[in-house]
């Protein structure tokens, strides 16, 4: 889950998590100006846990500061989105040699289930996203390496600006919500190289879904995301 928990300022979570949700959702661009007074007036407090709020979100790699502008919505360029991924994709294959090694554990794949069970009925791309990141997430809890799980968990909010992209495209959940239900079967079966080979299938096709829509678009390298 993310790690917004750093600071012990309930207020400041509250409006990290406000300036998260615009972001993820699209409301806010990348390159958009985050204005402190704006939320300052929105929660009737200083602008203290608001700067509080926009350090958090700069650890998060959701926002950044450019001088003579302030904070500003971070963007990605095209190979930054595949560079997420690829890390995304080398950690969860590292995860699934150590689930080799441990075996598999049942109370994640009951929690896996639980959370397919959201998955197959959730139609709203940011929602599905956060289902998706939740899911792979107990792939990592399963590993049980420390390590690799807090390397992880750094990349949760881009990962899940990224992914948006290929969920929004006809078809893609479907697909996602079908892929995820045949590697729990597998693990449940004890068949765990079976379930990696399909869980870097699933990532490799969700780099090249990422791919084609940029392409669509037809992204530049420096164009943000």
């Amino acid at each position: 889950m993310s790690t917004l928990d750093l600071s012990k300022n309930a207020l400041s979570n509250r409006i990290a998590e406000h300036i998260t949700e615009q972001i993820i959702t699209g409301e806010l661009k990348p390159g958009e100006k985050l204005i402190e007074n704006t939320y300052a007036e929105e929660y009737g407090t200083s602008r203290a846990p608001v700067r509080e709020a926009i350090f958090l979100l700069s650890i998060e790699g959701l926002v950044e500061r450019i001088p003579r502008k302030g904070a500003v919505v971070k963007g990605y360029t095209e190979e930054e989105i595949y560079d997420l991924l690829e890390i995304r994709t080398m950690l969860e294959s590292l995860a699934m040699k150590r689930i080799e090694e441990h075996g598999v554990d049942a109370e994640v794949l009951e929690k896996m289930d639980d959370i397919l069970l959201e998955m197959k009925e959730e139609k709203e791309i940011n929602k599905y996203t956060q289902y998706n990141y939740a899911f792979h997430m107990c792939l990592i809890e399963m590993s049980k390496s420390q390590v690799i799980k807090n390397v992880y968990s750094r990349l949760e909010l881009p990962l899940q600006r990224v992914q948006s992209i290929s969920f929004a495209n006809e078809g893609k959940i479907d697909k996602s919500v079908s892929e995820h239900l045949i590697i729990v079967r597998m693990l449940r079966a004890g068949k765990i190289a079976e379930a990696a080979r399909i869980l870097n299938k699933h990532n490799s096709d969700v780099i090249e879904s990422i791919q084609r829509s940029l392409t669509k678009k037809a992204w530049s390298g420096h164009v943000l995301y």
